[in-house]
């Protein structure tokens, strides 16, 4: 759940220049059995843990899915979002952002093993100050960072940095999700969660809701890597303003973004925005039998006929409640729960079959300090949905 900071302006970082990045002493690689730094997850945090709503009273209808797997523990990581990205040889990663200790996790995507750490803190490229929102695009690796109050792209296998954006406009990033309109061309849109009191703890007033959500112009061309601002977006009436922001994704097939509103005052769930930034005026699971808990993590299985599902975290603090709705009319399909997965704030789901894994994964936070797995195949005979597109 987003924990806002207060804005102080950057200046604008220029693409990366090679031998810059070389003389980075915090631009390290901890590999998988090297020392990490230590550091206790916030106690805002600890106090939501102790406080929240279970799903053990909650009654509501659910399947029970088995964990294929669950990545090792780290508790002083505070582990927030994942992303798969396919590595060389035909393997597959999953990069969690670790907002404590200012890192990316990588773990190999089939079994949970750690492979290795990235990054430290700091503002220099290759470093990172709680790193949160992570999306894998081809080679590249978009980063939001609410405290360096920016958006980095990485080159991968090597982690190199490229480029970053948005720290003259970004107060308090958090979520990210792109696509690419025309080849070389992406459209980055990134929730921007600041909020005002001297704790920042209070929702601003519903006319500064229209700078929620940040919308960037990305060109590549090989490893250069520019962005041009295109425009804050929000609704700022009653019924569409985004109170707490964070996860948020695309269905360019519908024309559609899907926003986590996470102000359990208002009403937790997500609202529908077109992908001109303007609200749709419909939401999912906002209002009676919707959102218990709070609504978070968000994953699209797509399909090119444009059927398949929405799988959307409710984040209890014993079993996270993950709800799937239907992808063309944001019907309920059902709901189903780990053995054990909990707290969940982002989650990913890797269509792409392997050998273990021919339906793909679906992978979910878990008690900020792991990263759990499921296989397709278990979701989807659980709540009778499709296995695969074809």
């Amino acid at each position: 759940m987003p924990r806002s900071a207060p804005h102080r302006p950057l200046p604008l970082v220029r693409p990366v220049a090679l031998a810059a990045m070389l003389a980075l002493p915090g631009c390290a690689l901890f590999p998988a059995g090297g020392a990490a730094p230590t550091a206790e997850p916030e106690a805002a945090a600890d106090a939501a843990v102790a406080e929240g709503p279970r799903l053990a009273d909650a009654r509501l209808a659910h399947a029970e899915v088995a964990e294929a797997f669950t990545t090792p523990p780290s508790p002083h990581d505070e582990v927030d979002s994942p992303t798969a990205w396919s590595a060389p040889g035909g393997t597959r990663w999953v990069i969690s952002s670790a907002k404590e200790t200012h890192q990316l996790l990588v773990h190999d995507g089939e079994t949970g093993a750690l492979l290795r750490r990235v990054g430290a803190e700091g503002e220099a490229p290759g470093q990172f100050k709680r790193p949160n929102g992570v999306f894998a695009w081809g080679d590249l690796l978009f980063v939001a960072e609410r405290d360096n109050r920016r958006v980095q792209v990485l080159s991968l296998p090597g982690f190199r940095p490229l480029a970053t954006f948005g720290e003259a406009e970004l107060r308090s990033p958090y979520g990210l999700w792109l696509h690419e309109p025309e080849a070389g061309r992406l459209e980055v849109w990134v929730t921007d969660s600041f909020m005002d009191g001297a704790d920042f703890d209070v929702v601003p007033p519903l006319p500064a809701l229209a700078a929620r959500l940040k919308r960037y112009t990305v060109l590549v061309d090989a490893d250069a890597v520019s962005a041009r601002f295109d425009g804050a977006f929000g609704d700022s009436t009653e019924a569409g303003a985004l109170r707490v922001v964070e996860s948020i994704v695309g269905d360019v097939a519908h024309g559609r973004l899907l926003v986590a509103e996470e102000s359990t005052a208002s009403g937790t769930g997500h609202r529908v925005y077109h992908l001109d930034g303007r609200y749709s005026g419909r939401d999912v699971g906002i209002g009676s039998g919707g959102f218990a808990a709070q609504a978070e993590g968000l994953a699209l299985f797509a399909c090119e006929d444009g059927s398949g599902y929405w799988i959307a975290a409710d984040q209890f603090i014993d079993r996270t409640l993950f709800r799937v709705f239907d992808r063309q009319t944001l019907d309920a399909r059902g709901a189903f729960a780990g053995r054990a997965t909990a707290m969940t704030d982002g989650v990913w789901l890797a269509q792409a079959p392997s050998q273990r894994f021919p339906a793909g994964l679906f992978y979910a936070a878990d008690r900020d300090q792991s990263v759990a797995a499921f296989d397709w195949r278990d979701i989807a005979r659980a709540l009778s949905l499709r296995e695969r597109c074809d």
